[in-house]
């Protein structure tokens, strides 16, 4: 002990300050270190369910931009297949138009053939007539000195008649 008091340590007062140092730390352990442990644990228990809430949040966020990649994908299926009945609609009503617009003008053509010859035949027949017409005029004209009336008649209704067959 004499070493001890050679370099100026009291024993007793070792002993109280061993005895404080405990009291002390009883005092610290049972009104300090156990709530602060204890808010500590709550942060801890907060951070911890931060975390899960944020990786659920992570989870449905992928999920959500999964069924939101499936919608896109089934939108643009659905955007394709309406696209495609619509050039086939379209071109059916095309061909459909394409084919009226052909039996139309086929049509058009029946009926101006149709009136073509009718005007031909009403022109022959006007100009057979014209010229039987003019034929009785001069083959009266050119008879005129050569017979009776009643022969020019006869001569002229055989030559008409001649004429017209």
């Amino acid at each position: 002990m004499d070493i001890l008091k050679n370099f100026g340590v009291d024993p007793v007062m070792v002993g109280a300050q061993i005895v404080n140092f405990l009291i002390i730390f009883y005092l610290l352990k049972k009104f300090l270190y156990k709530p602060v442990l204890g808010m500590l644990k709550k942060r801890e228990d907060k951070i911890q369910e931060g975390l899960k809430q944020a990786e659920e949040s992570r989870l449905a966020l992928e999920k959500t931009l999964e069924e939101e990649k499936k919608i896109l994908g089934k939108a643009q299926d659905e955007a394709k297949k309406i696209i495609e009945q619509s050039r086939s609609q379209a071109t059916e009503v095309s061909r459909k138009i394409e084919e009226d617009t052909k039996k139309q003008a086929e049509r058009i053509l029946l009926e101006a053939k149709e009136q073509i010859n009718q005007e031909g035949k009403n022109m022959e027949q006007r100009l057979s007539e014209k010229v039987s017409s003019l034929a009785e005029g001069m083959l009266e004209k050119s008879l005129e000195g050569f017979f009776g009336e009643k022969e020019q008649k006869q001569i002229v209704t055989r030559a008409v008649k001649q004429i017209k067959k």
